[in-house]
């Protein structure tokens, strides 16, 4: 049984962003409006950010996956974000090297071991240059979310 809170409301096409900030800020922004993480995770999500950066250069299109502490989320989420422009975020394990993303995965988890397991679900996601491309390209957020709910394993 799916117990994470993931539809269509929460997936942004092509975000216009000129900061890594203004991606986070849009994309909590929108989680905040549904009541899906409390107003403390924007602040919070920037300042991890910042200490341990999770931008990825994988194969085709680069991504990140920012996340904070539990204690910031009312409901398990994941958001996603496909971004007009690419903007630089840090490289995860290399904060002083930098990565143009394309594709933002927002996670708000409830528990430390659902992140792990979605994060361990993502990388999956993230080995593959075809789905990436598919992502970074698809304009219909219906397909987006079969594609993702087809792919991850959301009972956690």
């Amino acid at each position: 049984m799916r117990d994470i809170y993931f539809d269509e409301s929460i997936i942004l096409l092509d975000l216009e962003a000129g900061s890594k900030e203004e991606v986070l800020t849009a994309m909590a922004s929108n989680l905040e409006e549904k009541g899906l993480i409390k107003s403390s995770y924007l602040e919070a999500v920037i300042a991890r950010e910042e200490e341990f950066a999770t931008g990825l250069p994988t194969n085709g299109v680069s991504v990140a996956i920012p996340h904070t502490d539990v204690e910031h989320v009312n409901t398990k989420t994941i958001s996603v974000a496909v971004l007009k422009k690419p903007v630089e975020f840090g490289v995860m394990g290399d904060p002083n090297e930098m990565v143009d993303v394309e594709l933002v995965f927002m996670l708000a988890m409830d528990k430390a071991d659902s992140q792990l397991n979605l994060l361990q679900n993502l990388m999956q996601i993230f080995q593959n240059e075809e789905t990436l491309k598919f992502l970074a390209n698809e304009k219909d957020k219906t397909k987006i979310v079969n594609l993702l709910e087809n792919k991850l394993d959301f009972s956690f």
